[in-house]
């Protein structure tokens, strides 16, 4: 996310967020778009966007839709009009998301989050016919691969590390098999893999953009970042 209220130092979410809105607005269409806000941690799904601590929330659910593909059911949508009313829902999901402390990071990320949004435009053909257009973005915060002994992780932060690591492991293994064409793609082997499955071997554009450090300490995680 970067700094929200800052131009400058905005991170990726918020600047795609105006993009899209003002590109949206001087189209001069009608269109409409929702946003939603989830994490995965520790393997389960906790949409960011409800009160953590309210019980009577819905627990989430991943189903295969023929139509729309994998859905995941009882996240909320929240249908916004402005910038500013996504920066809010940003903030509160932003509040709700786990981080902790480790040795090589002051607030690392515990949680995979992926922050969705879902857009319709009602346009006119030449001919006079109104067709209706529809988009997502999923844009996708991986918490990094990490070294526990290296992290100082111990009990909960190692097993939260350990999760981290499978699912990592796995969309690696994804991307290794879509690349080569295999005839079995392991979606199925993670929930994140899973919950990305349209975006990794659908018809979607898919960019990833990979942090790591020059650093000779880091050289293995470098490396395994590259992989």
């Amino acid at each position: 996310e970067g700094d929200i209220n800052s131009d400058e130092n905005a991170g990726i979410i918020p600047r795609s967020v105006k993009s899209i809105i003002e590109k949206l607005e001087a189209g001069k269409a009608e269109y409409t778009v929702r946003v939603s806000y989830m994490e995965l941690y520790n393997e389960v799904m906790q949409d960011l966007l409800v009160d953590p601590n309210d019980r009577s929330n819905p627990e989430l659910k991943l189903c295969e839709d023929l139509k729309n593909g994998v859905v995941c059911n009882n996240l909320t949508e929240t249908s916004v009009l402005t910038i500013d009313d996504i920066f809010k829902i940003l903030n509160k999901g932003i509040s709700n998301r786990k981080t902790a402390a480790t040795l090589c990071n002051k607030q690392s990320s515990r949680s995979h989050s992926i922050f969705t949004m879902k857009i319709m435009i009602k346009e006119s053909t030449i001919e006079g016919e109104e067709v209706i257009r529809q988009g997502q973005l999923n844009l996708v915060d991986l918490a990094g691969s990490e070294c526990v002994g290296r992290s100082g992780a111990k009990e909960d932060r190692a097993r939260e590390a350990g999760n981290i690591n499978k699912s990592l492991l796995t969309l690696g293994r994804v991307i290794t098999a879509l690349v080569d064409n295999h005839r079995h793609i392991p979606y199925r082997d993670s929930k994140l893999t899973r919950l990305l499955q349209d975006s990794l071997g659908g018809k979607a554009k898919t960019c990833i953009i990979a942090t790591f450090s020059p650093s000779h300490l880091c050289v293995e995680e470098t490396l395994s970042t590259l992989d």
